[in-house]
């Protein structure tokens, strides 16, 4: 079930029934109208923000692991995964054009042979969707024409999350390989790389100042057999030009799997394996310690 909930005081506002299973991804466009969803269920779905009313269901053959709106909320594209004997495929639907959906029809659909998609998300202007892969290489796909732009492989493993900065010029990767990397989203060009000794889950980058928060911790299964005051779950913040970490926080007592920070900056959540969401608001002394230096 996916939820929505006031930041401001944690109310929840309501919830978005119809999936029957885990749910992989969500987004809501530019001017939060409408939300998507991805699902283990085999399907992907358009819903009303304010009502909760589910607008529009696509089937597909496996499961939707990544999906997104472009800058404009007109179209939306979604990746399925490499299971059943079915193959990874990118779908790309114009929402302007009701009968795509009513016929389950995408106006284009890429295939991906080699490695399956685990986390994608739209370039500048919609021109081309970012996409990571379970063997850690990176692409672009063409949002215009049936093709692939750009491949390049930095990661050793899987990156598990794609995230861009507020101006969309650069985005950054969280890996299995235990590191979260810098790189222009134009060129691909990879520009900083940020260590730690766990896989890194989530990477997310302050829209207001040049700092990046990293959430992970070991696999999930392993959880169990270690304490929690050596299972490295703090988030912890790193300096985006220098590489070096200059704080954590702790809270979660298992995997942080997802971090975001507010669009104001002022604050960031973190979703974690225990169950919790956290939002931490930041002290005063953060923003005059930044201003000074």
């Amino acid at each position: 079930i996916v939820n929505v909930w006031y930041s401001v005081n944690g109310e929840r506002l309501g919830t978005y029934n119809g999936h029957t299973g885990a749910v992989w991804c969500v987004d809501a466009d530019w001017d939060t109208r409408h939300v998507l969803t991805g699902s283990a269920d085999n399907s992907c779905r358009l819903w009303d923000c304010e009502t909760g009313k589910q607008l529009a269901l696509v089937k597909t053959s496996s499961a939707v692991r990544t999906c997104g709106f472009d800058f404009g909320g007109n179209i939306i594209m979604f990746s399925t995964d490499k299971q059943m004997g079915y193959q990874c495929f990118v779908s790309f639907f114009d929402l302007r054009d009701p009968s795509q959906i009513e016929n389950n029809e995408p106006y284009m659909k890429i295939p991906c042979s080699d490695s399956k998609i685990t986390s994608a998300v739209w370039g500048p202007l919609g021109e081309f969707i970012i996409a990571g892969h379970e063997n850690g290489e990176l692409n672009q796909f063409s949002a215009k024409v049936r093709e692939q732009l750009s491949n390049i492989k930095e990661h050793t493993k899987q990156i598990n999350d794609i995230q861009t900065s507020r101006d969309m010029t650069m985005f950054i990767t969280a890996s299995k390989d235990n590191t979260a990397k810098l790189f222009d989203c134009t060129t691909l060009e990879h520009l900083k790389t940020f260590r730690t000794e766990r896989p890194v889950n989530s990477a997310a980058l302050s829209p207001i100042f040049d700092h990046v928060v990293l959430g992970g911790g070991q696999e999930a299964m392993d959880v169990t057999t270690t304490s929690t005051r050596i299972g490295k779950f703090e988030a912890r913040f790193f300096h985006l030009a220098f590489e070096e970490e200059f704080g954590r926080v702790k809270g979660h007592f298992g995997p942080i799997n997802s971090v975001a920070f507010h669009p104001d900056g002022k604050s960031y959540s973190s979703g974690g394996e225990d169950g919790y969401v956290r939002i931490h608001y930041f002290d005063p002394q953060y923003f005059e310690f930044e201003f000074e230096a």
